[in-house]
Parts: C-alpha cells; structure tokens; sequence
C-alpha cells in the first residue's frame, strides 16, 4: 500500500498539465486516507436490521446443530445496506450511487455464504477483502503517464487499461457450479477473473473513490455489455447515445442480477431445462401434469435420481443437484430486496422440498396476496399458466399437510440443509 507522503506527492496528484486543471480539479488527497481503516466503514453493524419477514434458513440449520452466528452478521450486514434505499436510489445508476456501499454489500453475500457451507469457525474476512477492493484504485494512482493528460477519453481508457491489462481482470463465462467463485466479489479480487456484474462492480468502486479523492469531478457513465465476452467500460455521460440506456445498470438491476446468478446457479434442480425454476421444482414435487421441457435421455434423469438418492441419505453431491442453503439465501435477500414476488414463490416451493411445510404455505399465500395486490397486468403465455397452475395444487396440498393431525417433518430435512460441509 502507498505511504501517505507518496500518495500526496505532486507527480502523482497532479498528473495533468495546467491547461488541463479546469476540467480535472486534483486537491490533495486527506491524510486519513492513508490509513486503510479509515478509508470507508468496515466493521459488521452491531444492531440488528428489523426486517418484516421471519425466514427459515438459519433456524432450520441452528435446529440441524450447526452454528449459523456468522451467516447471520452478515445477513444483518446486508439487510444494514439496503433498508434505507428509496426508490428514487434503487433506479439510480451504479455509477453515480451513493445509497448503498455495493461493494461491501457484495462482500456481505459472499461472507453469508461461505458460513454456510463451509461452517467455519472464522468468518469471511470483509474488512480484509474491502481494503484490497480500495488497493486497486490507490495502486492507480502510482501507474498516471502521459496518455491520462490529454482528455476525458483518455483518463478513463488509462483505467481500463491498468485494471484489464496491468491488473489482468477478465471476464468468466461461468453461470453455474462449475466456477461459483466468478459470481463472488471475493474470489473474483484474489483471482481476478468474474462475471460482467463483478467486474462492472469494481470498475464502478474505483471510480467511486476517484470522485472522493478529487481525481473524477465529470459525469461517468459504466457501459454493461449485453453480449457474452463484452467488458464494462467506462465513458463520458455527456457522449451517452440512446442506444446506451439498455446498457446502464441500476442499483436495484446489479444486486438482483448478482442474486439471481447465484440462484440459478444453485437451484436444486438442475436436471431439467426448463427456464422456469419454479417449474423445475413443482415438475419434481409432481405439481406439473404436462410440461413441454427439454427431453433428457435415461442416463441422464437416472443421474438426478442417483444425486438426489445420496443428498437424502447425508451424502453430499454436487453433481446436478445444485446447493439448496445458497439456492434459499439467494431467495431470502432476492425476497428482501422486495421487487418481484415470485421471489416468495420460488422460495416458497425449496421450503415445501425442504419438510418446512407452515413456512412454505405461508410464502405462497404471502406470493398470491402480493400477486392480486399488484397493479402489473398478469402474463398469460403458455410458461405463466403452467406456473399459476402448479401454484394451485401446491396450495392445495400445502392445506392438506398443514390440516393433517400428526404429521411429521420428513427426515430428509436435516440431510438437505445440515450434512453438507464441502467447501467451495
């Protein structure tokens, strides 16, 4: 890390020539910057964040006797950052934000998650993986040359070259198990390969921090490729075009796609195709009379009941059956989030696979009283009535079992959320 005296030396400070001053203001930088735990808040808060739901993850692992302190601070941690989000911050855009510290809250999902499968006794270092995130653009400021003097354009070209050049970044095709630590904010900083959200998350915190020390003082813009091998990239705001509006990510948009990509990447059910979760899970609860999905050979479909077979019986296996305790955390902070209630839906039908049959009549309920609250005009192709349909009859049998004198809580229960400890 930099001493404080080279980080308010004049070479680096003032890497631009007077006639250039008036665009690109460069006071000297606080001398508390130069102490890492004063650069942004690092610790877990203290409180916990009251929030209106009572979720079952945590308390179904705690009565698995496995030890959840540490999935639940950060829990708390992310509830801290986005409960005081309006909806004017939500849609504000990632580069400009200043409602939420999104890359602490990242680290919050990632440190939840590590507690949850690798049942540590330490947890995931923060504060450690916040410091190496604020590295990245106090190492920037030691690499200015003669390319950053002469124009916006430059300036920020020079900072896509030191971090996907000088620093090595690139972007990872993996959506799934296959390289879960692409979807991290963790693994992608010690490993520098991640997904576009990550890497637009990083790029969006250097910048961040150049508005605070004084080196960005115009309106930047992050470019979120939609194809499959784009990189973010950073450009001037008063050069946006028309096109680039699908291309700007809001605050709401990253943190439901980062998520989202961790749901879908450890959905329970991954031996069918099908683009709808929900219907993957309510075709293997039997809540699906006909269900036009991809067609798998023997081979396959036997491979599923094999993995799933071994998860019942205590024995952990990745092999096509996703991560039910990370597939519930995504559903539990997607819930959070509060956007789109066929969150509480699919969180709703894990909870039914799960044995925890009260909680998932309570989600679904909550999922249809938010449905028919909405104002949005419900689809009606031919997936969304496969759905509403399922959702039916899983009400129905939800009623049934609930109503049911003296039925018990499958055993399975304890296999799928507390006998897995491979860490990833």
């Amino acid at each position: 890390m930099s001493s404080s005296s080279s980080l308010t030396s004049p070479t680096i400070l003032n890497p631009f020539p007077p006639k250039f001053s008036k665009i690109y203001s460069i006071p000297a930088l606080p001398t508390s910057l130069s102490s890492p735990c004063n650069r942004r808040g690092r610790s877990f808060p203290r409180a916990a964040a009251s929030t209106d739901f009572n979720f079952s993850l945590h308390d179904a692992l705690e009565s698995s006797g496995i030890d959840t302190s540490h999935a639940r601070e950060a829990r708390k941690g992310f509830v801290s950052q986005i409960k005081e989000l309006s909806n004017i911050e939500r849609e504000t855009s990632i580069s400009i934000n200043r409602g939420v510290d999104l890359g602490k809250t990242a680290l919050y999902i990632a440190a939840e998650d590590d507690s949850l499968i690798s049942h540590s006794s330490v947890p995931l270092p923060v504060d450690a993986f916040l410091e190496r995130l604020d590295d990245l653009s106090m190492g920037y400021c030691s690499h200015y040359n003669s390319s950053c003097r002469s124009s916006r354009e430059n300036f920020l070209e020079s900072i896509e070259k030191y971090l996907y050049v000088r620093k090595g970044f690139r972007r990872s095709m993996a959506k799934n198990q296959a390289e879960p630590r692409a979807l991290y904010l963790h693994s992608v900083l010690t490993h520098r390969s991640g997904s576009a959200l990550m890497l637009s998350l990083i790029h969006c915190e250097i910048l961040k921090m150049f508005r605070m020390w004084g080196l960005l003082d115009f309106d930047v813009e992050i470019f979120f490729p939609r194809d499959h091998d784009g990189l973010p990239r950073a450009y001037d705001k008063q050069k946006s075009k028309e096109s680039d509006q699908p291309h700007i990510m809001t605050v709401q948009m990253l943190l439901e796609e980062i998520l989202s990509n961790l749901k879908v990447a450890f959905w329970p059910f991954q031996h069918d195709r099908a683009d709808s979760l929900f219907l993957r899970a309510a075709d293997a609860a039997n809540c699906v009379d006909s269900f036009n999905g991809s067609q798998e050979s023997a081979y396959q479909l036997a491979s599923a009941k094999a993995a799933q077979h071994r998860l019942e019986r205590g024995v952990w296996t990745s092999v096509r059956f996703g991560d039910m305790r990370r597939a519930l955390s995504a559903c539990e902070r997607l819930i959070l989030l509060k956007n789109n209630p066929k969150e509480m839906r699919d969180y709703s039908i894990l909870l039914y696979h799960c044995g925890l049959y009260d909680q998932s009549l309570k989600y679904l309920k909550l999922y249809q009283e938010a449905k028919s609250s909405s104002s949005q005009r419900q689809s009606t192709n031919s997936i969304s009535i496969l759905e509403e349909e399922a959702v039916q009859k899983l009400l129905v049998r939800l009623n049934l079992i609930t109503t049911e004198e003296g039925w018990s809580q499958p055993f399975y229960v304890r296999n799928f959320l507390g006998n897995n400890s491979e860490p990833w």
